[in-house]
């Protein structure tokens, strides 16, 4: 008996010397508390949005907790805690008695030091050797800092209930308030709940909590520290009814959803800083997580969902997805990756990929312009078919013509004139240029990859999009701008990332392009649903309908929208892109650019608008927009000199009228067209006129004859062919 009495105070001595050693070398009571700390996630604008955490714990500083909070807390857990070091004798002796005449033990006569000491260093079981070392170590305490260290450290460390550590997200939790806002009735509540959380937490029995909560505020109002008119609003006072959510996120500023966008952010923590560091280390995160952006594109993602499955009831198990970018800087704003994150945590922004379709068709235009074409080159035989590995192929598709110039052939969506277009540019350049706008996705070296065959990801789509709305510049999607260690101490940033990856010219041209499927194209359903500022933008839809996509922007924004289901099936009976996936984009941008004004790019000074003879490709004249007149008396011109292959567009040997105006007008980077007006009407004129046919000297070698000029009601038909005589 002795040898174990003498044991015990070995251990306490032995424990208090350490003990004390810990804390004299110790900056600070957060140093030596191995409590879990809340890591918070900062929104783009720097507010905290929501937390990641094995204890629900934020902590603050004593300035910044409301006086009737650190009143509460004194006045019902120690009262003379400001009088006494430590310890509090009338307490432990009342206490004592108290125990005595029940014979059990009701009171422990712990101060607040001496709870906290027990809470940072001790284990909770009741023994004489833990209380011994839990009054040596409450001295230390009080002897190596102040009172309001003490009673921070303390208001920092306790449970509160309903998985809320310390008071700032018991505050948040229960009132949706910071700690420094809290009223006398609200104090009063949680600091009724220190006792025995689990047991009087209002979720668990409202007596309970009305009754403790009505204890601490008469024992505020005995003990001065409110006022009777206080006292009497407070016990009116009704309790919190907020539900609150369990799970892994702390809801910080009553911002339900965005459970994708925050799963997203969690997975690139984890994998920096490991998911003890996240969850225990108390990380300040600052993201580029927009609130009103996200709830804007949650609305339209499920909205739409649901008109859909409402009048097709088969595609119950549609799923829809939302990227938004602002395209300056590659900041993720907004993203949804399903229709509910509960049922399917599968991010279907980030971590699907799908056939883009027509969507893809941009990237093709884009290398196109880079080797030399404009939106007003003009692509002809387009029903001739493609020939390949001994197999011929011709693309079908809604809207296909002989020919057509390249703003129009991407207006309409031609599919014939993408698939030409790739092969003029060749696939593995047009797979070069989309790597160059982000696509990291392995795309197939196949002429079907002009219908989009290739399988990419939402936020890929997006991001290369981004680089025609930030004028040829890519700047790499990022969701996270920095980290900071619960010191501060900044540990982790993401700079700016951006590169050319296209022209300023190209990506002009390309919006002017992309504008008109907006304004009167595929996507002329944004426009329908009310969205008015300037944009571009293209619709994608996969062969059997099974994936529609839009993906468009304005000069400040981009954003992507996907709907589908998860195994590749039709969405609806002719699903197309403009009725599935345009509706949710424009109620989208509708709500995110509210109050923004019109603004749109402004030309190139490498970059003229002409008018365009379409039978040649060369500068109209006035002759050109006009039909031969009936009275013209040409039966045959010889055009010397004039070879086919020096014009911008090589010209059909039996063009046919065409069924577009004569003459066009289009933007052309300068030089892409020749200085010469069109050599073929003029010499029309000129022969009609009775003057020379002779074309100048600019157009040298082969020549053209000329060998009839068919009058006709308001249109003229020119056979020709290459070749003298």
């Amino acid at each position: 008996m002795m040898v174990c009495c003498w044991y015990a105070v070995y251990r306490t001595v032995s424990f208090t010397i350490s003990v004390a050693g810990e804390l004299d070398r110790a900056n600070d009571l957060t140093s030596i508390a191995p409590r879990a700390r809340s890591t918070i996630v900062m929104d783009r604008r720097g507010r905290p949005a929501f937390a990641f955490y094995s204890e629900q714990r934020i902590d603050v500083p004593i300035d910044q907790v409301s006086p009737h909070m650190v009143q509460a807390i004194v006045a019902v857990e120690d009262r003379r805690f400001y009088s006494h070091y430590g310890l509090d004798p009338i307490r432990i002796v009342g206490a004592a008695l108290n125990n005595l005449r029940a014979r059990r033990v009701l009171e422990g006569g712990s101060t607040i030091t001496q709870q906290l000491a027990r809470a940072v260093r001790l284990t909770p079981a009741r023994t004489f050797e833990r209380k011994v070392r839990e009054a040596m170590l409450a001295l230390r305490l009080e002897e190596r800092y102040s009172k309001a260290q003490i009673l921070q450290e303390y208001l920092n460390t306790v449970y509160f209930g309903e998985g809320f550590y310390g008071v700032e997200s018991a505050s948040r939790g229960y009132f949706a308030k910071p700690a420094s806002e809290l009223s006398p009735a609200e104090a009063a509540l949680l600091a009724g709940l220190v006792r025995a959380p689990s047991r009087d937490a209002p979720c668990v029995s409202v007596e309970r909590a009305m009754g403790r909560r009505s204890l601490v505020l008469r024992r505020m109002r005995k003990q001065g520290r409110i006022s009777e008119a206080e006292l009497s609003a407070g016990l009116r006072a009704p309790l919190p009814s907020r539900s609150h959510d369990h799970g892994s996120l702390l809801q910080m500023s009553g911002d339900p959803g965005g459970e994708y966008f925050k799963e997203e952010i969690r997975r690139q923590l984890v994998s920096m800083f490991g998911s003890e560091r996240v969850l225990r280390g108390g990380l300040r995160v600052y993201s580029t997580y927009d609130p009103v952006l996200q709830r804007a594109a949650e609305q339209a993602i499920r909205g739409r969902v649901a008109e859909i499955a409402k009048a097709r009831p088969r595609a119950k198990d549609l799923q829809g997805s939302l990227v938004a970018i602002d395209p300056m800087n590659g900041d993720v704003l907004a993203l949804v990756g399903g229709r509910n994150y509960e049922e399917s945590p599968f991010n279907r922004a980030t971590q699907a990929r799908r056939q883009a379709g027509s969507a893809f068709k941009p990237i093709i235009y884009a290398a196109a312009l880079e080797r030399g074409y404009a939106p007003g080159s003009v692509l002809r035989d387009l029903d001739t078919p493609i020939y390949g590995s001994g197999e011929s192929w011709l693309p079908v598709g809604e809207h296909e013509n002989s020919e057509y110039t390249l703003r129009r052939a991407l207006k309409v969506s031609s599919n014939r004139a993408a698939a030409q277009l790739l092969q003029r540019v060749g696939v593995r350049t047009a797979v070069d240029y989309a790597h160059r706008l982000g696509i990291a996705s392995d795309l197939p070296m196949v002429p079907s990859l002009a219908l989009g065959t290739g399988e990419v990801t939402l936020l890929e789509l997006t991001a290369a999009y981004g680089v025609f709305a930030n004028k040829g510049l890519l700047a790499t999607s990022r969701f996270l701008t920095r980290v900071e260690d619960a010191d501060g101490t900044v540990i982790w940033s993401a700079p700016i990332d951006v590169t050319r990856a296209i022209s300023q010219t190209t990506a002009f041209l390309m919006s002017s392009m992309l504008a008109d499927v907006v304004s009167s194209g595929t996507a002329i359903g944004v426009r329908a649903a009310g969205f008015t500022l300037p944009a571009g933008g293209k619709t994608g839809t996969t062969d059997d309908y099974s994936d529609a996509w839009f993906v468009g922007y304005t000069p400040h924004l981009v954003a992507g929208v996907w709907f589908g289901l998860d195994t590749p099936a039709p969405i609806m009976n002719r699903g197309f892109a403009s009725v599935v996936a345009v509706p949710a984009w424009a109620r989208f941008m509708k709500a995110a650019t509210t109050g923004a004004r019109p603004d749109w790019y402004a030309v190139p000074a490498d970059v003229e608008r002409i008018a365009i003879c379409r039978l040649t490709g060369a500068r109209a004249t006035d002759e050109c927009r006009h039909p031969v007149s009936e009275g013209a008396g040409v039966e045959a011109v010889v055009l010397t000199g004039m070879s086919p292959a020096s014009w911008p567009v090589p010209v059909n040997p039996l063009p046919s009228a065409p069924a577009e105006p004569n003459v066009y007008e289009d933007y052309f980077p300068l030089g892409t067209i020749a200085s010469a007006l069109c050599p073929l009407h003029s010499a029309v004129a000129e022969t009609a006129s009775g003057t020379s046919g002779v074309v100048p000297a600019s157009y040298p070698t082969q020549p053209i004859v000329i060998e009839r000029v068919l009058r006709t009601d308001g249109s003229t038909a020119i056979t020709m062919k290459r070749g003298g005589g």
